[in-house]
């Protein structure tokens, strides 16, 4: 194994060494015996680098033979780590690049923070591991203080991987307790990034609420917080540092960026314990108790490439939480909500079946599985149980798979005496989420407790009466108000609002699980129990509503690789141009599972289905909603990206152009830009209109007011 050391500049006192002549640097070889690093210096004639790295490999040998010393230090692959005696810190070296100076581990107790530079005595342990990441090493250390509890902070380091992941836990024979546990604090960040006006931090939300967007901030900012995770990258290169929680059992994550210069940020940390008006609660982070607890397992690394950082990112929560299995193909289909909304009747319900079969599905709107999933959203509620069945016979009769609707942590009566009817010996107030002694209310409904055992009887009876009368689809909406902090849960296990969703949603899992589930209004994690996300919030017909979306797949994209598939809405056509409806139709397309809305009943106007069977037929366009995602190929927009890309594994790549403006967009895209070989000559095609051309190097083309290009590169 060869590491180039170089440019590893670790904090030893040279400057007697640095009035020689610099050389060329050498390459020096290093290997494992053992767990002990052996360092074999080759001879050299730069005085100054041989001094320097026959300091490192003293530091090195030092620090593995022993546990306890003061330098306690390790090489593994790219990854290099440095541990600071002096204030009980960590350096980190990815790639000889030090992206982590002087990391401590903090937390809260009793009100007050305390660091591991609080500790008075600490030992370092170094092991191999194999883990569902790989093989590693992992590096221990424990601090202990005869004041305060056991700090053990460890970090896994994969040679072969551009991410590590540490995490602590805090241990006491008494107990222990906390809301604030921050694997990574680093009050000065190092300039990682390459100098320029270009640099910018991710802002990404907690849910998908209240029209919340993300946002690619420059770094001019006094201070960011985003949510579960960021990138802070450079948009010329592209390189970007991602950090962000991998775990989502016990904490809300957040990750605050303190004010730096439009070049570097300032401070960082990352931490589990943030609860806030964006996560949508009114008390603080509930507390982890225990003999034992255990702060959230945090990735963080530098790539190449931000993009591919984040879905890296995915990847590991995936290793984790690996995402609820889908063996059938990306759903296709129709939700009421889009246009029908509460006039929804049982009548109309079957005509709109009748109309997807006579004018869609025959002719190119439908998927690979050859079926539609026409679901009922809001309102189904006034159907009587023989309609809810008879309508799924229509859909079974004409091809398709029905779908319906259910908020399973809300109550909208917000009656606090009603009784409920799954379980007549409780009443809606005993299955309250209070917050300082009253109901919280978000979104028009009040927040019930997801432990308590009237909810899982309502969870029961619904999902029998779904499964009596065949529906295998079910749209679960307004999930944040089951993660919100509380006062108290029904189950004293429970003492966070993320471990009360999780309980539910394991609970959903167990009366839905042989359905497929697609949430709506949620937090993005935890991610496994479900096949599919909303990627933003509500969205319609207009240039603005296409905009939005795209907003969340320009920075949220990756969310398809912990979900099944990402979900742009329900996608409708009246009372917009032609050109709103291509760029409506495409932002699914390229997003994933592809439902559209209007009204197709006989009532229906009579535009928006003559639109519908002019656009919804291109099959052009329909083969490229295959549920694998468009990713953006900038990262700095004002609001939103406009050029996403997705290379296919057959060799071509789909490209969609928007123009969200009121005016004619002129662009030219480099084809090096976008990740092609600007050496060679591509056949080019915009699905469209099947208008082809051939093109080198760029292309260069008008994309009309409030309309999109889609297309296809051989």
């Amino acid at each position: 194994m060869h590491y180039p050391l170089s440019n590893l500049h670790f904090a030893l006192n040279l400057s007697f060494f640095e009035a020689f002549v610099s050389f060329p640097p050498t390459i020096y070889s290093y290997f494992w015996h053992d767990q002990l690093l052996i360092s074999l210096i080759k001879p050299m004639k730069n005085k100054i680098q041989y001094l320097k790295n026959l300091s490192l490999a003293c530091l090195l040998l030092l620090g593995l033979c022993g546990c306890g010393n003061s330098s306690g230090n390790l090489i593994a692959g790219k990854w290099a780590i440095q541990f600071n005696p002096e204030n009980k810190s960590i350096n980190i070296y990815q790639d000889s690049v030090l992206i982590a100076d002087a990391l401590y581990a903090s937390y809260q107790l009793d009100k007050k923070q305390v660091a591991t530079r609080d500790y008075s005595t600490y030992q370092i342990k170094t092991s191999k591991i194999k883990d569902s990441f790989g093989k590693g090493h992992l590096y221990t250390i424990i601090y202990k203080d005869e004041a305060l509890p056991t700090l053990t902070q460890y970090f896994y380091l994969y040679p072969n991987n551009d991410y590590l992941l540490t995490e602590f836990t805090l241990e006491d024979n008494n107990g222990v307790a906390s809301n604030r546990m921050a694997p990574v604090q680093i009050d000065r960040m190092p300039q990682i990034l390459r100098p320029g006006e270009n640099n910018r931090a991710l802002f990404v939300p907690f849910d998908n609420d209240k029209w919340v967007r993300y946002q690619s901030h420059p770094l001019t900012f006094d201070k960011l917080t985003s949510y579960e995770v960021t990138a802070i990258f450079n948009n010329d290169n592209r390189q970007g540092l991602i950090v962000g929680s991998v775990e989502h059992d016990n904490w809300k994550t957040g990750i605050t960026i303190g004010k730096g210069n439009k070049e570097n940020v300032g401070s960082l940390a990352c931490y589990g314990g943030i609860a806030d008006e964006l996560t949508r609660d009114v008390k603080t982070h509930g507390i982890l108790k225990g003999k034992k607890i255990k702060s959230p397992k945090v990735l963080y690394g530098l790539f190449g490439n931000w993009c591919d950082g984040l879905e890296a990112y995915a990847k590991a929560n995936a290793v984790i939480a690996p995402p609820k299995s889908w063996e059938k193909a990306v759903p296709f289909g129709w939700n009421s909500w889009g246009a029908l909304q509460f006039s929804l009747t049982y009548e109309k319900a079957l005509e709109v079946s009748d109309f997807f079969k006579e004018n869609l599905q025959n002719d190119g709107f439908v998927n690979p599985d050859n079926t539609l999933y026409i679901g009922l959203d809001s309102g189904w509620n006034s159907f009587s149980e023989e309609q809810l069945k008879s309508f799924i016979d229509k859909c079974k009769a004409n091809g398709q798979i029905g779908g319906i609707y259910w908020t399973p942590f809300t109550d909208w009566g917000k009656n606090p005496d009603r009784t409920i009817d799954a379980a007549p010996e409780y009443k809606y107030k005993d299955i309250y989420l209070y917050a300082n002694g009253e109901p919280q209310e978000l979104d028009g409904a009040y927040a019930i407790d997801p432990t308590h055992p009237a909810v899982e009887a309502m969870m029961k009876e619904i999902s029998e009466l779904f499964r009596r009368t065949g529906y295998e689809y079910v749209k679960m909406d307004f999930m944040t108000h089951g993660a919100m902090e509380a006062d108290s849960w029904h189950n004293p296990e429970i003492t966070t609002g993320i471990q009360g969703y999780n309980y539910g949603l394991k609970l959903l899992n167990q009366y839905f699980g042989d359905m497929y589930i697609n949430l709506s209004i949620s937090p993005v994690f935890p991610a496994q129990y479900a096949q599919s996300r909303r990627i933003a919030c509500d969205a319609w017909n207009k240039i603005k509503d296409t905009e939005y979306t795209l907003n969340a797949l320009s920075y949220g994209w990756w969310q398809k690789y912990i979900y099944q598939y990402n979900d742009a809405d329900h996608i409708v056509l009246r009372d917009a141009t032609e050109g709103e409806n291509r760029a409506r139709i495409t932002s699914g397309v390229i997003t994933g599972i592809y439902i559209v809305g209007d009204d197709f009943s006989k009532e229906g106007p009579t535009d928006s289905k003559e639109r519908s069977i002019k656009l919804l037929t291109n099959k052009s366009v329909n083969a490229v909603a295959t549920g694998e995602v468009f990713r953006p190929v900038e990262g700095n927009g004002a609001q939103s990206e406009n050029i996403f890309i997705r290379k296919n594994e057959d060799g071509t790549v789909h490209c969609a152009i928007f123009n969200y403006s009121d005016n004619e967009l002129n662009v030219t895209l480099s084809f090096e830009r976008i990740g092609l070989d600007a050496t060679k000559e591509y056949r080019l095609t915009e699905l469209w209109s099947g208008e082809t051309l051939t093109a080198a190097k760029e292309l260069s083309l008008t994309i009309p007011a409030k309309d999109v290009k889609l297309i296809e590169m051989k």
